[in-house]
C-alpha cells in the first residue's frame, strides 16, 4: 500500500478495520471501497441525519472521501479506543460489524500484497478485486469472494489466529 510504504502502519488489517468502524460510526451498510489517489473512497448507503435502521426509512447514498491524513487519524483514534475499551473481542453480533469485517478482510489482503484494491459489500458478503505483480513484473487481477458467513467465520476465529502469530 503506497501511503504506508516506509511506515509502522504497512497493514490493510488496520487500516480497513479503521475504515470499518467508520462505517459504523456513519450508520451505512452495503459498502463500496476504491483506493484513490491521496486515500480512499468510501460508499454506502445511510440513513439521513443518522438516525437508526427502519424499513420505512428511505436510504440515501453516502459518499466519504477518507485522504490519507484521516486514515491515519482514524487509526490512532481506534488504537486508543481499543486500549481504553476493557472486552478485548466483541461477540460478532454484530454492532461493530463493519469494523470487524473489513479486519478480517485486511488480514487476509495483508497475504496477497496487492498494489491496488477495490471491494464492495452487498448483504453482509464481500466480493475483492485486488491488483497484483509477480516477481516477474506480470500485473493481474485477483478475485475474492466472501459469503456473509465465512466472513463471520473468519470474525469468530480471530482470536485464536492473533494469539498464534
Amino acid at each position: 500500500m503506497r501511503i504506508y510504504e516506509g511506515s509502522p502502519r504497512q497493514d490493510w488489517e488496520e487500516v480497513l478495520r479503521s475504515i470499518g468502524a467508520f462505517a459504523d460510526r456513519q450508520r451505512i451498510k452495503e459498502i463500496l471501497f476504491l483506493e484513490i489517489n491521496g486515500g480512499f473512497l468510501l460508499q454506502g448507503l445511510g440513513v439521513p441525519g443518522g438516525g437508526g435502521w427502519s424499513e420505512s426509512v428511505p436510504l440515501s447514498k453516502q459518499t466519504h472521501e477518507i485522504t490519507d491524513e484521516q486514515v491515519g487519524q482514524l487509526m490512532d483514534e481506534r488504537t486508543d479506543e481499543r486500549r481504553s475499551s476493557e472486552e478485548e473481542h466483541p461477540h460478532a453480533g454484530i454492532q461493530n460489524y463493519y469494523e470487524q469485517a473489513l479486519r478480517v478482510l485486511g488480514g487476509y489482503v495483508d497475504g496477497r500484497k496487492p498494489r491496488d484494491l477495490f471491494f464492495f459489500e452487498q448483504q453482509g458478503s464481500f466480493v475483492l478485486r485486488m491488483l497484483t505483480v509477480s516477481s516477474n513484473g506480470a500485473i493481474a487481477h485477483e478475485l475474492a469472494e466472501f459469503t456473509r458467513e465465512e466472513i463471520l467465520a473468519m470474525i469468530e476465529n480471530a482470536p485464536d489466529q492473533r494469539r498464534g502469530r
